[in-house]
Order: C-alpha cells, then sequence, then structure tokens
C-alpha cells in the first residue's frame, strides 16, 4: 500500500501506511516541503500503520525543526504510537 500526502492549506494530510516501504519517500517529501514553508502541520487522522522506521523518520523532522526554528506539527488521532514516541515528561 502506499502513502498517500495531499496539501490543504499548508497542513498535510497522510493516508496509508507510514513505514519501510513508504519512509524514504516520506522523508524526500518531507525535505521539500520544510525547506520550502517555516511551519509545517502534518494530520496522521487517515494513517494505518507505523512502524520504527516511520517513527525515525517523523523525529527526525521533529528535532531538526527545533535545531533550524521551524515548526513541525503532527495533529489527528490516527496511530497511537506516534503520540507515544513524542511522548515527553512534563517539569514540575
Amino acid at each position: 500500500m502506499i502513502l498517500k500526502i495531499t496539501d490543504q492549506n499548508v497542513i498535510f494530510m497522510m493516508e496509508g501506511p507510514i513505514n519501510t516501504a513508504t519512509s524514504e519517500s516520506l522523508k524526500t517529501y518531507l525535505n521539500s516541503i520544510t525547506d520550502k514553508y517555516k511551519r509545517v502541520t502534518i494530520n496522521i487522522d487517515k494513517v494505518s500503520k507505523i512502524d520504527i522506521k516511520g517513527l525515525s523518520v517523523l523525529r527526525d523532522f521533529y528535532l531538526k525543526g527545533l535545531r533550524y526554528n521551524r515548526d513541525f506539527s503532527i495533529v489527528g488521532y490516527g496511530c497511537k504510537e506516534i503520540y507515544d514516541d513524542f511522548k515527553f515528561d512534563e517539569a514540575v
């Protein structure tokens, strides 16, 4: 299955799996849009599954955003594993 990405007013809607088979094309695509936009939001409502390689790509772009003062956000209710991977401890 392929990963389909559509742009809806600079919110990038993802549909399908983010896995070993789709992660390299996702990485290439994210490189192209993060060079073009200072703020990138991806919506994962229709992401059917994600593996460790897909999580790694998203994590790398999140960290790249922090390094280069870019806003990289993930929104939506798909794939709880993404949110589990990005969970940070809160300082009290």
